[in-house]
């Protein structure tokens, strides 16, 4: 009804949906999941629809998860919404990811419109000293984390958006468009040493902890 269109012409966009990977038509029902939904809303922003919109829709758990699974689905041990202490401050990371000897500190970020290199410089810091804050904390009791019984990591900031931004990479740190996740997490191992990374030597004594 909002649309203005037939219901024949509807089906026809429906089942183009389905044939896509967007959507799964069961009888008169139109069925998604966090998978599908993210795809929906990356296809809906490359046909023009207001991004601030689609950001509202979409929500952070699902942008999470996508970014989880994709590390899962490529070998990583994977873990969302790592809370932690470091020098009296709390600290939060959305996704850590960890295949040996590389550590993925993620940062969701479905930004509203176009971002400033100002605001980019701002995340990019942010996350840094994040990633930075949680290598220092390691080994830590309360976290049940793959690399800490490693002998070295290197801990990789990672900021990962819904939609492309101007910049490939900030201060070294890479911008991931969220539908080129998986070929960055292929080729990372590759490109390792021109990225930002904190190294880590844990030691016989944090093996105990």
């Amino acid at each position: 009804m909002d649309t203005h269109l037939t219901s024949t012409t509807s089906k026809k966009l429906l089942q183009k949906m389905q044939n896509e990977n967007l959507v799964y038509l069961n009888g008169d029902s139109v069925e998604v999941n966090s998978a599908s939904r993210l795809k929906l809303a990356i296809k809906a922003a490359t046909l023009g629809a207001d991004i601030e919109r689609i950001s509202d829709l979409l929500g952070w758990q699902e942008f999470e998860e996508i970014a989880s699974l994709a590390l899962i689905n490529n070998g990583y041990a994977a873990k969302k919404n790592v809370h932690f202490t470091n020098k009296g401050r709390r600290w939060e990371i959305d996704v850590v990811g960890c295949s040996k000897p590389l550590v993925v500190c993620i940062d969701c970020k479905h930004w509203q419109r176009a971002i400033t290199p100002s605001a980019l410089k701002k995340m990019v810091n942010a996350q840094i000293e994040r990633t930075e804050a949680f290598a220092d904390s390691l080994p830590n009791p309360k976290l049940r984390i793959d690399c800490a019984l490693w002998e070295k990591a290197k801990f990789i900031p990672v900021v990962l958006s819904l939609v492309p931004c101007a910049y490939k990479f900030y201060y070294q740190v890479p911008i991931v468009p969220i539908l080129q996740l998986q070929d960055f997490i292929t080729l990372l191992p590759a490109y390792v040493p021109e990225l930002k990374f904190i190294l880590k030597k844990f030691d016989k004594l944090s093996h105990d902890l």
